[in-house]
């Protein structure tokens, strides 16, 4: 019995032994990826600045007095030759009556002595009167057109002090301030109103001194407006300052032309000047942007990365240069080129020469 079962045994050990070995497969990774593309190394500053009118000023009696009315309120539209306001007129009419009184006095003044001086001529040429006395009638008649001059003149100055008196729009536009009231007493340039034209809108920001080197002007510029959201406006730097500002700035004008509703002078605005890019090495051209999570160390501490090849479905790990790094993304000027698949995540599991599939876009991933 005990022979039987050794021989038994015996068998079935040589059963197990003689049945041929699972060989293993590993199994093939999907991968997360990205196409990559050139772009621009241009790099974009935002500023902050402040919204204008292009067109805009103080407007000021040049006359002193005291406001007899206004017509305007803040906020409200007028046309170029409305009537904003007006000071009291009783002083400057009497002005203008006393100058028609004095030039009509040396109208009549100069007629007279008009005459007295052809009455003069006709006895000259007879030799009736002596050479003194002609001469004396020719300089009382030019005195007394020269005083008629003068009269005019006087009354001219009393008829536009008159016509000062009333304030008139200069363009077409908006009152931004008013800062008189009737009976307000009013001095020759004192500011009465702010008025905005209705050419437009402009950006003044300031511009550090180490940007200002690359603004040029009719550069295109991109505008966002913090207080009305996800509206953006293009605009053209119109103005650049020759002298630097507070904290070593320079003015830079931008006039936005788009359309923007709802803006008006005084918002805040973002500004996106671009420049043109250097790398670190010093490289000027085109690169390619890769999420930080593309990049992978190598041994001798390079940034590289993993590309994909269609054909053999491989991955090959490549040693590329980059430049800086924007937004969390890697800019590359080396190592890469136009079209080539690269794995954009996972990348410390990864090695060269591995065997992977693309992962479909169009599936949902869940961390």
């Amino acid at each position: 019995m005990r022979k039987v079962l050794i021989a038994i045994t015996a068998s079935l050990i040589t059963l197990g032994c003689s049945e041929p070995k699972a060989k293993f497969e590993e199994a093939v990774r999907p991968i997360a990826w990205q196409t990559v593309t050139q772009s621009s190394l241009d790099q974009i500053r935002r500023l902050s600045g402040t919204v204008y009118p292009i067109e805009a000023t103080d407007l000021s009696f040049e006359v002193s007095g005291k406001v007899e009315w206004v017509k305007v309120k803040l906020g409200d539209s007028v046309r170029r030759g409305d009537e904003l306001a007006r000071l009291d007129q009783r002083n400057f009419n009497l002005s203008v009556q006393s100058s028609q009184a004095n030039l009509q006095q040396a109208k009549a003044s100069q007629v007279e002595a008009e005459n007295e001086f052809k009455r003069y001529s006709e006895l000259l040429e007879q030799g009736l009167v002596s050479r003194s006395g002609y001469d004396n009638a020719k300089a009382t008649f030019e005195s007394t057109s020269s005083a008629v001059n003068i009269a005019k003149t006087q009354l001219d100055i009393s008829q536009k002090n008159l016509d000062d008196t009333l304030l008139i729009a200069p363009y077409n536009g908006m009152i931004t301030k008013r800062m008189t009231e009737p009976s307000m007493q009013m001095t020759s340039g004192q500011s009465a109103f702010e008025i905005a034209g209705e050419d437009g809108l402009e950006i003044q920001v300031m511009v550090p001194e180490n940007l200002i080197k690359d603004l040029s002007k009719g550069k295109d510029i991109g505008i966002e407006f913090p207080a009305i959201k996800g509206v953006k406006a293009l605009g053209s730097v119109t103005e650049i300052g020759s002298r630097a500002e507070a904290a070593n700035a320079f003015p830079v004008t931008v006039v936005i032309n788009s359309e923007v509703a709802g803006l008006r002078a005084g918002m805040t605005a973002e500004v996106d000047f671009t420049f043109e890019g250097i790398g670190r090495t010093g490289y000027t051209g085109k690169i390619f942007k890769l999420p930080v999570s593309a990049l992978s160390a190598d041994k001798q501490q390079k940034a590289a990365v993993f590309v994909y090849n269609p054909n053999s479905k491989l991955l090959e790990k490549r040693i590329v240069q980059t430049e800086s790094i924007i937004n969390n993304q890697i800019l590359i000027s080396s190592g890469l080129a136009e079209g080539e698949i690269i794995a954009i995540a996972g990348v410390s599991f990864l090695r060269d020469g591995q065997s992977v599939r693309l992962l479909d876009k169009n599936v949902r991933r869940f961390n």
